[in-house]
């Protein structure tokens, strides 16, 4: 566990975004639906702010890395519309938080979750995946 003082329960940000043609389920493998904001479009935006919020406020050499998402996506959002994502730290023990996620377009509330993020040593991190990757190296599938 690390000393993280800016991290504080409570703090919260809100970011935005326009639905483009990338975001829509089309590019999702769903394609009768071209015109529409895609789950997994929703659930990046809302780790995308969750990083934002948080990781600006490690020391030097710290990231968070995500570990649980749950997301329920409840209303359609169309292509050209604002869909804007509120994160909130509602638990931080030091190294774990829970933060909670909701999404609104210009009509009200299209999604809400919650979403567990672990600060970890960015430069350990990288070597215990290159060690993993290199065990691969020599594997015949």
């Amino acid at each position: 566990m690390i000393d993280v003082p800016k991290v504080k329960v409570g703090s919260s940000i809100t970011i935005q975004r326009v639905v483009r043609q990338e975001d829509t389920a089309l590019n999702y493998g769903s394609g009768k639906l071209e015109k529409l904001f895609a789950t997994p479009s929703l659930v990046a935006l809302m780790i995308e702010a969750s990083v934002k919020l948080i990781d600006d406020k490690l020391p030097e050499g710290f990231i968070t890395v995500g570990k649980v998402a749950e997301v329920v996506h409840e209303k359609a959002t169309v292509l050209g519309e604002t869909v804007s994502v509120n994160v909130k730290v509602k638990e931080f023990d030091g190294n774990n938080i829970i933060l909670e996620m909701i999404a609104y377009d210009e009509i009200g509330t299209i999604g809400r979750g919650s979403h567990k993020r672990i600060i970890v040593n960015k430069k350990a991190l990288l070597e215990k995946a290159n060690t993993r990757a290199a065990k691969l190296k020599n594997i015949d599938f």
